[in-house]
């Protein structure tokens, strides 16, 4: 697998280029660590030796206001690209995107981000449209049933496609603080399938592992490798669950580095960012399976 910067030892792969979203931010806020504890985390990834695997500061818009203060006070490089997460409604989003263009020294906006109902249909979607601008990709969840539930599931994976065919990227919730937020693996290879058919690429959240672990937890999370491996495989309609199952990090490892240039390509057009909360960012891992120099 070639890398990022030609002969640069220290180069990422194209693979995993800026792949990594810190939303540790998401988190409650009782839980959660200080934005100024976040912010000097993030721009020290960002500027150390794997900086180049880092993506987007991802912030809700009700914590905004705080990041951009914490920010004003850091010393920038250039300014953050953040992801905005609407968890204040849709109203809100105008004056989020106005305060980020204000302060374009300090932040570029990538994305928006929204949950959307499982009925969501092209008026709703246009709707979010109205408020994103061209620039700025818009990104939507729709929400997926808990537990056994074919008619719900049905339901969300046509959310899925008409959130792909109107034009914004859908997102796959991969881990969270309940058990049902991680998806079964029938459910992630639908979802693969879908967004495959339709061309779109997506994003994840809840991926704080490297390799799906094998210590008997129910469901066990998965990891960033499984899905990359899960999304080169639907690309080539091969075996999605036997990437999503597995546990072995080296065979894993093993096909990411036989991935050609444009199989790279195809998978990163696919999957675009796997949010997590990377402290520490999975780079001792990854480098011990020789994903990182």
């Amino acid at each position: 697998m070639t890398t990022a910067a030609g002969a640069n030892p220290w180069a990422i792969p194209p693979l995993f280029a800026r792949l990594v979203d810190d939303t540790s931010l998401l988190q409650p806020q009782a839980a959660a660590p200080g934005i100024g504890v976040v912010v000097s985390r993030y721009l020290s990834a960002r500027e150390g030796r794997y900086g180049g695997l880092v993506g987007q500061l991802v912030c809700p818009v009700s914590r905004l206001s705080p990041l951009v203060s914490e920010l004003a006070r850091s010393v920038l490089s250039r300014p953050v690209d953040v992801s905005l997460v609407v968890d204040t409604g849709l109203g809100a989003v105008p004056k989020a995107l106005s305060t980020v263009f204000s302060r374009s020294s300090l932040l570029t906006p990538r994305t928006v981000e929204t949950a959307a109902p499982p009925d969501v249909d092209a008026v709703w979607l246009e709707r979010v449209a109205e408020f994103v601008p061209e620039n700025v990709v818009a990104v939507v969840e729709p929400r997926r049933p808990q537990g056994v539930d074919p008619d719900g599931t049905a339901a969300w994976l046509n959310a899925v496609r008409r959130v792909a065919d109107h034009g914004c990227a859908p997102r796959l919730r991969c881990g969270g603080p309940r058990v049902s937020d991680v998806p079964s693996v029938v459910d992630v290879t639908e979802f693969l399938r879908v967004v495959v058919e339709a061309g779109r690429g997506f994003t994840t959240l809840g991926l704080r592992e490297v390799v799906r672990a094998g210590d008997g937890a129910i469901p066990a999370p998965y990891g960033i490798l499984n899905l990359l491996v899960a999304v080169s495989r639907a690309l080539t309609d091969s075996d999605v669950h036997g990437a999503l199952e597995s546990t072995d990090g080296p065979a894993l490892a093993s096909e990411i580095e036989a991935l050609s240039e444009r199989a790279v390509t195809g998978v990163r057009g696919l999957l675009s960012r796997c949010g997590a909360d990377p402290e520490p960012m999975p780079v001792a891992q990854l480098a011990g399976l020789g994903l990182l120099a």
